[in-house]
């Protein structure tokens, strides 16, 4: 099976979008991960859920459990306030790693082999045209683990 049978349509944001729409998203579609794409269309980042997490909390928290047990309602308000009024570019990590993508030929195998490299819980299928880049779809983790074991 080729990634174009494969890649199914996914919500996605762009790097101008407003960061709390974004998380809303997340939440709301229960996605594995943020697909971000640029003003161009091109696939910028596909961010997990964790690294999404990661963004909103306070560093203090991740770094100290006991800290985060106590100061959980604090933390409550900090969150929505660290994504007021900043667009999701603003507000991606700052080390990202290129987002997983494949053409359309791609096979299964290729797909999931990437997915499995980049630790990352979907992948963008794109085609080329001309001088730009469309997006198909995209490949989940559970779309592929499907093929593979309903053959």
């Amino acid at each position: 099976m080729r990634a174009r049978d494969l890649a199914e349509s996914y919500p996605f944001v762009t790097t101008d979008d407003d960061a709390m729409d974004a998380a809303r998203l997340l939440a709301r579609s229960s996605l594995p991960a943020l697909l971000v794409l640029d003003s161009d269309g091109q696939p910028h980042a596909i961010v997990p859920g964790s690294q999404v997490l990661r963004q909103t909390l306070p560093e203090y928290v991740i770094n100290d459990p006991l800290l985060a047990s106590a100061a959980a309602e604090a933390v409550d308000a900090e969150i929505a306030d660290r994504l007021a009024g900043r667009t999701v570019a603003e507000w991606l990590p700052r080390r990202l790693f290129p987002p997983p993508y494949v053409g359309p030929d791609a096979t299964a195998v290729e797909v999931a082999a990437l997915m499995a490299r980049t630790h990352s819980p979907l992948v963008a299928v794109i085609e080329r045209d001309g001088d730009g880049v469309r997006l198909v779809g995209t490949v989940t983790a559970a779309r592929l683990m499907s093929c593979f074991l309903d053959r």
